[in-house]
């Protein structure tokens, strides 16, 4: 995954295209969604996304990052995660497979719908293009044991500290940062249970 700055590759329309595609998402950024802007390299793209509640991702910060190739925005940029995390569309690697950085990408495409469409795909995996097989052959399989596999790695990899909670979730008892208190558990997991066959007749 390169580091390497690519404004010198970039024009200058698409070089404001993504000053203003970054400042808007600071005014007014989607729930769960916090962009890191670099001052000194407008193509560093990187943001935090919180795992949305119901999924094994519910209580995890995840870090990614956007590589924009020299041929952006005719040309898709890759993603990654840079949090480490269990999911069938997320290779050892990091680097994500989602259609919308393949096959379905248009140029238009800004910087909130590829976000957005990475958050969606924790809700919603696709078994079908899996860059991680095991993760992929338990999500059809043997759920269960996806969801605590998934569930395993966010806790350890991917807690997030009670000072940086991102906006409204943070006092929000039904939002994906709730925090869970001792006796909420069973309440808890019938949600968690609930969500998860949602997710299942999804697929």
């Amino acid at each position: 995954m390169s580091s390497i700055s690519n404004v010198e590759n970039l024009s200058p329309q698409t070089i404001r295209r993504l000053v203003r595609e970054q400042e808007d998402l600071i005014k007014d950024p989607p729930e769960g969604i916090r962009i890191v802007v670099n001052d000194s390299d407008v193509t560093d793209i990187q943001a935090f996304i919180d795992g949305p509640a119901g999924t094994p991702y519910a209580g995890g910060r995840f870090n990614v990052k956007l590589v924009l190739g020299k041929d952006f925005p005719h040309t898709p940029p890759k993603a990654y995660f840079l949090t480490k995390i269990f999911h069938p569309n997320v290779a050892s690697s990091g680097e994500i497979c989602v259609n919308t950085l393949k096959r379905d990408w248009k140029p238009d495409l800004g910087i909130k719908h590829i976000l957005l469409t990475i958050k969606c795909l924790l809700i919603v995996p696709n078994a079908e293009s899996a860059l991680n097989e095991e993760a992929g052959k338990l999500l059809l399989e043997e759920y269960d044991h996806y969801f605590q596999r998934a569930q395993m790695i966010t806790e350890i990899h991917a807690p997030i500290p009670k000072s940086m909670k991102i906006g409204r979730e943070e006092d929000s008892s039904d939002g994906p940062l709730a925090k869970k208190h001792a006796g909420n558990k069973t309440i808890e997991k019938k949600r968690i249970s609930k969500d998860k066959r949602k997710t299942l007749k999804r697929l």
